[in-house]
């Protein structure tokens, strides 16, 4: 993979930061044994206890345990996703309180919701920005835990939008050996197969390790023609630079074709007046039309190292090269009498390079009374996408009795342009320990981004800088050994490209919120509990200029407030339990639309809540484990329709036996075949719900 030019200075910086490290280490090591000793570093951190995680180190930037966090943040450890043998992220994230995703259906890209607010588009992958959008959907596979931070969390993350991010901590290599390899079968033709090696490189330290992860899938589905092919690699190297220095280097290789799913129109579906309903399976594209070819190259590392004084530095690198092109048939108006649908085609080609650096030192000490934790980092990030896109003409299909195989023709450009997006942050974090009882996190960013938008049809270009500072304060009280309330407010912000017709460019997206929450965790750390009531406003959202056509204002407002209830457990009788619940009024407060002010934002559930139970006998039954999982939502709507997606809930059950060398897990997600709509696409088209689906997977451990 190429490095574009600009990214050029980053990869300077980076060589010089590791030559600085290198030579820190070589000249701090002890001349003597009486010397200080240096701290023993494992390949890994600890692996968590089940579906109990202590830490989100990757998220916070701190060594605090997440009780200690006064932040309202889900971690889903591997355990977790492979007691539920997820396969996409959104089915991975639907569990989480506050979380809504999958909204659009099975479309092939990621989408969620946090806290009532969009976040599709804030995705990061060990604590690095993903890109400008969410192109391509993300192999969970790959991935050791999954975070969920919600609210802004701008001090962490920089640019983001004010609901939350989800990060996703890569898999790394191990001090041990270990070989797995696994295949899995299904319905609707689902086939899998995967490795993951492992191989320290050095017995004697057990840091210099090599790990190898790979998976490939074909899968149909339950829409007519529908089918997913999905290619993953991701190999990872940690070296051996001293008892101080850890140093591991993380690449992946994602490969994804699909002929992409559209849903369903509302009035051959949902809508529909009796004897007119369309089969659920109704495949509303072509399947001579497409498919979507997409490819992402990632490669970067993780460095950190300790320092004699007590400061500890960390880095953080990506590069990443995405490509994608496809073609899919859009529905453009209702059902008409005699069952037809209008259609038009879009035939998209989109690129995208971008270079993510982010470098931050952190120290402990005392100042009189109080002890302090001090982080200050930097955050520098350049972004280049390039989209074309086209719009054709295509027959109508009849939802009765579709006829497929028709051309398109009359294409016409709709898109070319690049979107050039760099930024550079400086951040500062103090967590003040006042005694055993009372916590301040003090924390301010100042970040600087410019935009520019160059359409290269008609050949003009607009160049946009903006700035703003955000933080966070929060305080947590030690009420009892396992009791802990805190309240915390926050603030996010987000660059938006364009200018209204006077030509004022838009000012970034703003987000607040103040948080009042409250942590439980038993003395062995085996139950962890979460409550949080939340208050949070979205402005300077971009909306239609009414007054003049095809420009916008930045006149919107959201507002999200909700309550949110999270526990884990992992008991000692051999029960391992999740649950969330979770309520959210997400509304729009402001718009040049009169009707679209005091409307629910899209996809978004009034209520949520999930239970996931799993079992371990022992005894005559011993390597056998069974759980059940619940899951709900209320119903959903639109601003844009006058219909709401009912609510629904679905069962889940699995079944999994450990011999010796092997297990075998079977999974049947939406267990009794619950017919149910995912959410709101348009207008005219909802998303289709998960069919029942089986899944069986064995996998070898040698």
């Amino acid at each position: 993979m190429s490095i574009p030019f600009r990214v050029r200075p980053l990869a300077l910086f980076v060589h010089l930061a590791l030559a600085a490290v290198t030579s820190a280490a070589a000249a701090e090591a002890p001349a003597d044994a009486g010397d200080a000793p240096v701290p023993t570093v494992t390949v890994s951190a600890a692996r968590d206890n089940g579906f109990v995680a202590q830490h989100a180190a990757s998220s916070t930037k701190s060594d605090a345990s997440l009780y200690d966090t006064p932040q309202a943040i889900s971690v889903l450890t591997r355990a977790y996703l492979d007691a539920r043998q997820v396969t996409t992220l959104n089915e991975a994230i639907q569990t989480t309180a506050g979380v809504a995703s999958g909204g659009y259906g099975r479309r092939g890209w990621d989408d969620y919701t946090i806290r009532g607010q969009r976040a599709s588009e804030s995705l990061y992958v060990d604590g690095l920005k993903l890109g400008q959008s969410n192109y391509v959907a993300q192999e969970v596979f790959g991935v050791d835990s999954i975070e969920v931070v919600k609210g802004p969390a701008s001090i962490n993350f920089g640019q983001m939008q004010p609901g939350g991010i989800v990060n996703m901590i890569s898999k790394r290599p191990r001090a041990r050996a270990f070989n797995e390899v696994g295949f899995t079968v299904g319905n609707y033709g689902y086939r899998q197969a995967s490795f993951d090696l492992g191989r320290p490189l050095d017995a004697a330290q057990g840091k210099a390790a090599l790990r190898v992860a790979g998976m490939l899938s074909n899968a149909d589905d339950a829409t007519d023609a529908v089918w997913y092919k999905n290619r993953y690699l991701a190999p990872s190297l940690s070296l051996d630079l001293g008892p101080r220095t850890d140093f591991t280097l993380l690449s992946a290789f994602n490969q994804r074709q699909y002929l992409r799913q559209q849903g369903i129109p509302v009035l051959a579906s949902l809508l529909a007046a009796p004897g007119k309903a369309a089969p659920r399976s109704l495949f509303t594209s072509d399947p001579s039309v497409g498919p979507y070819n997409a490819i992402q190259r990632t490669i970067g590392y993780a460095l950190t190292h300790r320092f004699d004084s007590g400061w500890t530095l960390h880095q953080n690198l990506r590069l990443l090269d995405l490509t994608l092109d496809g073609a899919l048939v859009n529905v453009t108006g209702a059902v008409q009498a005699n069952g037809n649908i209008a259609r038009n085609v879009l035939l998209q080609d989109i690129g995208e390079r971008s270079a993510a650096l982010d470098t931050y030192a952190a120290r402990a000490f005392l100042f009189g009374a109080t002890s302090h934790t001090v982080m200050a980092g930097v955050d520098i990030n350049r972004d280049n996408a390039r989209t074309t896109s086209l719009r054709c003409a295509i027959g109508a299909l009849n939802v009765y009795a579709p006829v497929y195989g028709k051309a398109y023709s009359a294409c016409a450009t709709q898109t070319n342009e690049k979107n050039e997006l760099s930024y550079v942050a400086v951040y500062l974090r103090d967590q003040i320990r006042f005694n055993e009882r009372w916590m301040l996190n003090l924390a301010a960013r100042h970040d600087r981004a410019t935009t520019t938008l160059r359409l290269l049809t008609p050949g003009t270009a607009t160049d946009q800088d903006s700035h703003a500072s955000t933080g966070n304060v929060a305080l947590r009280y030690q009420a009892t050994p396992n009791l802990a309330p805190y309240l915390s407010y926050a603030t996010s912000f987000l660059p938006v490209a364009g200018s209204d017709i006077a030509q004022n460019p838009f000012k970034p997206e703003q987000g607040k919120q103040a948080e009042l929450g409250v942590k439980f965790q038993t003395t062995d750390q085996r139950f962890g509990a979460t409550l949080a009531y939340y208050a949070l406003r979205r402005t300077n959202v971009t909306v239609s200029d009414l007054n003049n056509t095809g420009y916008s204002v930045q006149v919107g407002e959201q507002r999200s407030e909700g309550f949110e209830a999270e526990l884990v457990a992992n008991l000692r009788n051999g029960w391992d339990l999740s649950a969330a619940f979770s309520t959210v009024d997400a509304r729009t407060t402001d718009d040049t639309t009169a009707a679209n002010i005091g409307k629910r934002i899209q996809n978004v559930p009034g209520r949520s809540s999930s239970l996931l139970a799993n079992y371990q006998f022992d005894g005559a039954l011993a390597g056998l484990r069974a759980g059940v999982g619940v899951r709900h939502e209320s119903d959903k709507t639109s601003p844009a329709v006058t219909f709401s997606v009912p609510a629904y809930t679905v069962a889940d059950a699995s079944l999994r036996y450990e011999g010796r060398g092997y297990s075998v897990i079977a999974n049947v997600k939406n267990l009794f075949g619950k017919d149910y709509y995912a959410g709101v696409l348009s207008a005219n088209m909802i998303g289709v719900g998960d069919p029942r689906t089986i899944m069986v997977r064995t996998v070898f451990d040698f």
